[in-house]
């Protein structure tokens, strides 16, 4: 989190407080219970840590790790977790990435395909955009001959909530370049299969 935001965060913990106090109320708890006094805080911390994507970007997630390599093969990171919140209902939905791309004189240290992921991820999310986001983000970085992401994920606001189906899950893509052709799309698909 850059110091700005923190600082600012923190300049209005009061007025997180009381408005999260107001909440507890509001949905008919006492916030000077015991189990409630820390409450505020504790929620003030949480959404920080899962907002943080904000205060990032992708030149400080990427920090300099894009090296020349005249390697053509499909690169691929598949199964990073993932957890976001929906910005329609701020709960949280979760699940997996799966990120490859086809170098073009670059490639990328293979942890920053994670990092680019939980940066967008750490944001208000819909799953169509952080799909669209991961798959913008390495493009810019790399000027790949393409990108494909496919994301997995279940959302507790069809959970536990409206439709209540748990279990359901929703498959977003992105794919640019070479990924467009069939068979290159296909052999990204066989390999999320494993």
């Amino acid at each position: 989190m850059s110091i700005k935001k923190a600082v600012l965060f923190d300049e209005r913990a009061d007025v997180f407080d009381e408005t999260i106090r107001d909440l507890l109320v509001h949905v008919g708890e006492d916030p000077e219970r015991e189990g409630l006094l820390k409450t505020p805080r504790r929620v003030a911390d949480s959404l920080r840590y899962l907002c943080g994507g904000y205060d990032q970007d992708l030149d400080e997630i990427v920090n300099g790790a894009v090296f020349n390599e005249a390697s053509e093969g499909l690169v691929m990171v598949r199964d990073i977790q993932f957890y976001s919140l929906c910005e329609h209902h701020l709960l949280p939905f979760f699940g997996t990435a799966h990120v490859a791309y086809v170098p073009q004189g670059k490639i990328l240290g293979l942890s920053k395909l994670a990092r680019i992921v939980d940066m967008y991820a750490r944001r208000l999310q819909v799953q169509e955009r952080l799909t669209t986001e991961v798959g913008q983000g390495v493009e810019s970085v790399l000027a790949p001959a393409g990108v494909a992401v496919v994301m997995q994920a279940s959302h507790l606001c069809m959970a536990m909530r409206g439709v209540e189906k748990p279990g359901a899950t929703t498959t977003t893509t992105f794919r640019s370049g070479v990924f467009r052709d069939a068979a290159r799309w296909d052999e990204f698909q066989g390999l999320i299969r494993g």
